[in-house]
């Protein structure tokens, strides 16, 4: 029984010295303790307590990542963009921390390979992906404090991704941009959605949208907000000229 016991314990080293220094690797700096990292990718499938019998998962930390993301890109901004008022800079804060690109960051750098989960990755969504890049801030956070979490933020995000003359032209959501056309415009406008699926049987929904009571665009996805907004980009495309003298 000792014997496996040695074993085990000898794998679990190892297992925890490659997870150190890879986590060490996308960090670019030495984790003080390693247990916050090691939560940041746990997921509550997992079904973990601590000693005080409060559950041990990546959500709390999520939170927190978020929050300090939200504060450095405002920070940035604020700086960077002296002239631009209190809506330039939160709409630019919206393109920035976009659950779209959170995704991409958390993909970017591999994250969901450090997952601990009895669900199988496949089984997850896209947002897995920007739900574990902000439990990881949330966890540089917790152990090396703001400046460090800054740093992250600033190489990982702010320098490779952040140009604001792109990001000005960058749409984040079709969709408000037709609703806030068809205000202006005093358009009546309306989506219908319905469940339309699809020849092997998957679950799809469709979305007609119109506007004066002529169907603009169609459109079918996995989710009724991803078919509202495809249906959103092909009425865009087609009202292009219009919208964007809004």
């Amino acid at each position: 029984m000792n014997i496996i016991k040695k074993i085990f314990s000898k794998s679990r080293s190892l297992e925890d010295g490659i997870f150190f220094d890879t986590i060490q690797k996308i960090l670019g700096f030495e984790p003080a303790k390693i247990d916050f990292y090691k939560k940041a990718f746990t997921h509550r499938s997992s079904n973990k307590l601590d000693e005080s019998g409060h559950p041990i998962n990546y959500e709390r930390l999520e939170f927190l990542g978020d929050a300090m993301l939200s504060a450095v890109i405002a920070a940035h901004l604020f700086n960077k963009a002296p002239n631009g008022d209190e809506g330039y800079l939160t709409k630019m804060r919206s393109k920035i921390v976009s659950r779209e690109h959170l995704n991409e960051l958390g993909k970017d750098l591999n994250l969901v390979r450090f997952v601990e989960s009895k669900v199988p990755i496949q089984h997850f969504g896209e947002n897995i992906h920007g739900n574990i890049f902000e439990s990881l801030v949330g966890a540089i956070y917790l152990d090396k404090g703001y400046a460090f979490c800054e740093k992250f933020i600033q190489k990982r995000v702010v320098a490779p991704y952040v140009d604001i003359a792109r990001l000005e032209g960058k749409v984040i959501s079709y969709k408000s941009l037709v609703i806030e056309w068809c205000q202006k415009e005093k358009r009546v406008f309306h989506y219908d959605i319905f469940e339309d699926n699809g020849i092997d049987g998957q679950r799809l929904f469709g979305v007609k949208l119109s506007i004066d009571d002529k169907v603009i665009a169609r459109a079918r996805a996995t989710s009724k907000k991803k078919a509202e907004e495809k249906a959103s980009q092909r009425a865009y495309f087609a009202f292009q000229e219009k919208i964007d003298k809004k």
